[in-house]
């Protein structure tokens, strides 16, 4: 019997989660589809008792239903617990369960920088926002600070996990050794010419990470570069919180470099 999975969120516009998805099912032999399904939020109830009887063997969800789907579920583990949000949808047995591979996403290329900064800024209060401060967390870097256009959405982001909140006006008065970008700032389509930094105001050899993946180098990532920054692509974090879902859903490795390859051929073309 083919296994469904998919990718909720709303709008959804382009997403590489079914290419890879699907890419991953095709090189390993797996009988499953992987579709994008649009879900508005009011919605979701809808659709999570959808999961339960056709069933749905697993989902990705982004944008705005992170957290709506909580109270849907049987279980989550203590990493999405922690973080407040859900990316991940899988079953234990007939539980179903909530996840968030955002994390370890996030942090995959972080491990692989020859040594970690030990400040960082977050710009934005969103999801994402969250996921990226449990996983400065998780490594250990105890300077962090948040920082978004609604203030209040940044307050109470920095209450939730004990972090510094600084105007978004101030932003750049502070000299982090790593600058995060998870605001749409950048993103393909009317925010691709803007950026959360200016370019003159990067601190000397700081890292500059941005999850946007498309483009693969947004305006916020070449002035990082131009200053003398080191940069870390969304297109990371995309890839590992997607091969984290992948092994969840299926008990198997993913090919790395192999997926890779596919995400930066899709973005090419």
């Amino acid at each position: 019997m083919t296994k469904k999975f998919g990718i909720i969120g709303w709008p959804l516009g382009h997403t590489m989660s079914p290419t890879l998805h699907t890419w991953g099912f095709g090189e390993l032999g797996i009988n499953a589809i992987y579709e994008a399904w649009p879900l508005e939020p009011h919605d979701v109830s809808t659709f999570m008792e959808r999961v339960r009887t056709e069933p749905v063997s697993g989902a990705s969800v982004t944008i705005p239903h992170k957290r709506s789907v909580m109270e849907h579920l049987d279980r989550m583990t203590d990493r999405a617990k922690a973080v407040g949000a859900v990316n991940t949808l899988y079953w234990d047995g007939d539980k179903l369960c909530g996840e968030n591979t955002d994390v370890t996403g996030l942090v995959a290329p972080l491990k692989k920088l020859e040594s970690l900064p030990d400040s960082a800024i977050v710009l934005g209060a969103g999801g994402a926002a969250r996921a990226a401060i449990a996983g400065l967390q998780e490594l250990g870097i105890d300077e962090i600070t948040v920082s978004n256009r609604t203030l209040e959405k940044a307050e109470a982001l920095a209450t939730d996990f004990s972090v510094r909140c600084v105007a978004w006006d101030n932003r750049m008065d502070e000299s982090p050794g790593l600058i995060l970008n998870t605001t749409p700032l950048g993103m393909s389509g009317d925010m691709e010419d803007l950026t959360p930094w200016d370019a003159d105001r990067f601190p000397t050899k700081a890292v500059a990470y941005d999850i946007v993946y498309n483009p693969l180098k947004t305006r916020f990532l070449r002035e990082a570069k131009t200053a003398g920054c080191v940069t870390i692509s969304g297109l990371e974090m995309f890839l590992h919180q997607g091969l984290a879902q992948f092994k969840l859903w299926t008990g198997r490795d993913m090919d790395e470099s192999g997926a890779r390859k596919l995400l930066l051929t899709t973005l090419s073309s």
